[in-house]
């Protein structure tokens, strides 16, 4: 395989871009209705986008548990999507079960910050102070607890990813990454219970998300409110009425608000 570089897309975008995940509220937008906004799709979302007939502008995923549990939704998303972007087991998994899905496409490479084989290359404790003065790389940091070193965000694709425990927090550090100034959250419910919008019952893969709910996931959205969020230049709006997470955090907007502030960015 042969990869694009992040260094060649990096602030190379503007305006508006939806970030697609799988829960059951990304089933009830229109998406279609808006076929002029780039999408960004991750694992198993890309169904919404094939019976919208949307081409993602970018499929991610770095999960090798998605690509081995659903072999057939991984593959859809690289053939469908105008470019693809995985950690390199994912890529691994998939030259296993679907060689030819990544022939003759733009693969981008993500590496998560400070791990290797998804292990620690340095405690992350003091990975976090090494970067206190990194203008594109935002952690907490803490003295007394290991979690809080863990949460961060990337502005930087090129330098890495951190992984934060949810595929839509890559998809923001992403979006952050290309430029986009306004990022539109589809199916961020981050609620177990609530299932996928596109598998029900015993079949769906298993969920982490009450696991690392509290500890990074939270944790990771409120640094990107508190430190990356700014008026005019990186704003994120969910669209889930019933998401987990806070509007305090990332403000909710209705479909009618939706509609006329992307009029105004494409206007």
């Amino acid at each position: 395989m042969v990869f694009d570089s992040f260094k060649h897309n990096f602030q190379s975008e503007s305006g508006p871009v939806f970030i697609l995940a799988s829960g059951p509220s990304a089933a009830e937008f229109p998406l279609k209705e808006f076929p002029n906004i780039p999408v960004i799709a991750m694992n198993g979302s890309i169904l919404k986008c094939e019976t919208d007939g949307i081409t993602p502008y970018f499929y991610l995923c770095d999960d090798p548990g998605f690509v081995e549990g659903r072999p057939e939704l991984a593959a859809k998303g690289v053939s469908q999507a105008q470019r693809t972007a995985m950690t390199a087991d994912c890529y691994e998994q998939l030259s296993l079960v679907a060689p030819h899905s990544l022939e003759a496409k733009q693969l981008y490479l993500m590496s998560r910050l400070n791990r290797r084989n998804r292990r620690a290359i340095i405690p992350d404790k003091r990975f976090a102070w090494s970067i206190r003065n990194d203008p594109d790389l935002h952690s907490y940091f803490s003295l007394l607890h290991a979690k809080p070193n863990r949460v961060g965000f990337s502005t930087n694709m090129s330098k890495g990813y951190f992984g934060s425990r949810t595929i839509p927090l890559a998809g923001l550090q992403l979006a952050c990454h290309l430029g986009f100034s306004e990022v539109f959250l589809l199916g961020v419910d981050l609620n177990p219970s609530f299932g996928r919008f596109y598998e029900q019952g015993d079949s769906a893969l298993p969920s982490t998300l009450d696991k690392d709910y509290d500890d990074y996931i939270l944790p990771s959205f409120r640094l990107m409110a508190e430190r990356i969020v700014m008026p005019g230049r990186f704003e994120v709006f969910n669209l889930s009425e019933n998401s987990r997470l806070p509007p305090s955090i990332v403000p909710r907007l209705p479909l009618t608000e939706v509609h006329t502030r992307l009029h105004e960015s494409i206007s």
